[in-house]
């Protein structure tokens, strides 16, 4: 019998689940489609039902691949998507969703994210996101790869205070965003997506790793999710196409590490003591 699955809530009122499904990569190869919409559906069914993707990965590909695996059960999910910073003008933003919702085969996304800061000004795209939420095809809006500065500047423009998320790289070996970028949105009411949170698999050679998830009867990525799961309002977002590492993913939620535990990673993977350049791939 699985633990409940923790969740966060974010600004306007909606709780999600600190675990989801990225899709970075999905989309890439017509061979692997089916096993792709597969594993998400795998996930859908294990209560992971915030699935994030983006207009860039793949050029609409990804996209295509979350419609299907929700196709017939939208109310089950909470997607994610972004607008590429070169299309994020007030005009171009509002184009980008209305592709993004046809490419997803939806009427509404219910987290539009920013991907990185260009070189339209933030009042502009903000304005563009305010105006989708008042149509409902967006339930709200965030942000990617933005560090405390870039949050700072957000929160001055009209309406930037409804931010509601923020997507940055975070795991165990790039703990940077602990500094400074993590309390600062933990205060705020600010959720942060860890994206690529196994490090994009680096993390599950690490022999520390592997001891601590010995003794938990788990495998390295397990612990790398439970680790991630200790922080509140954080929420990853790991990628697989396959449906029995979905349900890896799912079973890491079930973990409970110890203070020993949190203390042999903290060895292993020293938190930060200075502040760090927001670390992105």
């Amino acid at each position: 019998m699985h633990d409940p699955i923790p969740t966060t809530t974010l600004i306007n009122g909606r709780s999600v689940p600190v675990l989801g499904q990225g899709t970075w990569r999905m989309g890439d190869e017509r061979s692997r489609a089916a096993d792709e919409v597969r594993s998400l559906q795998a996930g859908l069914d294990l209560g992971m039902k915030l699935i994030d993707t983006a207009e860039m990965y793949g050029n609409g590909a990804s996209e295509a691949i979350v419609g299907q695996a929700v196709k017939g059960r939208r109310d089950e999910a909470f997607i994610v998507s972004k607008v590429l910073p070169s299309n994020a003008s007030r005009d171009g933003t509002e184009a980008a969703c209305e592709r993004s919702l046809r490419h997803l085969g939806i009427d509404h996304i219910d987290l539009y994210l920013l991907h990185w800061r260009g070189g339209y000004p933030l009042a502009e795209t903000v304005a563009a996101f305010e105006a989708l939420k008042r149509a409902g095809k967006i339930g709200a809006w965030g942000v990617s790869n933005f560090d405390v500065d870039d949050m700072e500047e957000l929160l001055a423009v009209p309406d930037g205070r409804h931010v509601a998320a923020n997507q940055v790289l975070y795991n165990l070996s790039r703990r940077g965003i602990e500094y400074d970028l993590l309390p600062w949105c933990q205060s705020r009411g600010v959720a942060v997506m860890a994206y690529s949170p196994l490090d994009e698999g680096r993390l599950l050679r690490n022999a520390d790793l592997v001891h601590i998830a010995k003794a938990h009867q788990a495998t390295p990525a397990q612990i790398a999710l439970a680790f991630l799961k200790t922080q509140p309002g954080v929420i990853s977002i790991p990628k697989t196409a396959s449906p029995a590492r979905a349900g890896e993913n799912r079973d890491a939620m079930d973990i409970h590490l110890t203070g020993e535990n949190l203390v042999a990673l903290d060895a292993a993977f020293p938190p930060p003591k200075r502040k760090r350049s927001l670390e992105m791939i």
